[in-house]
This record gives C-alpha cells, structure tokens and sequence, in this order.
C-alpha cells in the first residue's frame, strides 16, 4: 500500500511539472519604426485667390531669396532658404494656403509646403 501512495504522489508530481511547463508564455517582439507620409491635395488656385496673395505678400516686403536657383513647381527648395508664414490676410481670404510657407524670389511669389520643402505654386 505504501508503494501505491509513493506511486500517486510521484504520479501527482510529474503531472503536475508537466502542467507548470505547459502554461502559456506571451512574448511582445517590438514593433518597426514606420514612416507616415501625409500628401496634401494638388493646391488649385483661381486667378482671384493668385491675385489677392500675390498683392497681400508683396506689401510684406521680405528679403528675397536668392535668385540664383531656379524654383519651379515641384522641385525642392535648399534647407537655407529662409521661408516666410502665409500672412494672416492671406489666410483668412484664401485658407487653402494656411498651411503653406513663401518665399519672394525675383519679384515673384513661391508658395512651399514646409513639410516636404517642394515647391507647390509660383505666382507674379
């Protein structure tokens, strides 16, 4: 009879390490940095909205950048290049270029998303 409750406790023993072996282990692998892009829709202007921010602009009278580059729609603007805050009386009348940075170069009106540095508009 002894051998038979040595044998149960053994028994109760090895089934009992084999159900603490068996619990579940939950392990988190650490998540990859990602990149989120957001693009802005094409910025569309009427011949209005260009004049009015051309105008309101132009009575700021900030430094130009260098003429030297040429700016055209699309292309990237050096890290240098100082960019300027839409005005507010440019904002108010055309709020799709709130967002926006400018830059005057040659007499001319170059809008810039200051999230990409690409040129979004020229305007004269």
């Amino acid at each position: 009879m002894t051998y038979f409750r040595h044998g149960a406790v053994a028994l109760a023993l090895l089934a009992s390490a084999s159900a603490v072996s068996a619990q579940t282990v939950i392990t988190t692998q650490p998540v990859e940095t990602q990149t989120v892009v957001t693009t802005r829709p094409a910025l569309v202007l009427t011949p209005e909205q260009r004049q009015i921010i051309y105008r309101d602009i132009v009575r700021e009278r900030v430094a130009p950048a260098p003429g030297t580059v040429t700016y055209a729609v699309g292309t990237r603007i050096p890290s240098d290049v100082h960019l300027y805050t839409v005005p507010q009386s440019v904002a108010v009348a055309v709020p799709a270029v709130k967002a926006y940075h400018y830059m005057m170069v040659n007499g001319r009106v170059v809008l810039v998303d200051p999230a990409t540095s690409e040129v979004v508009a020229e305007l004269d």
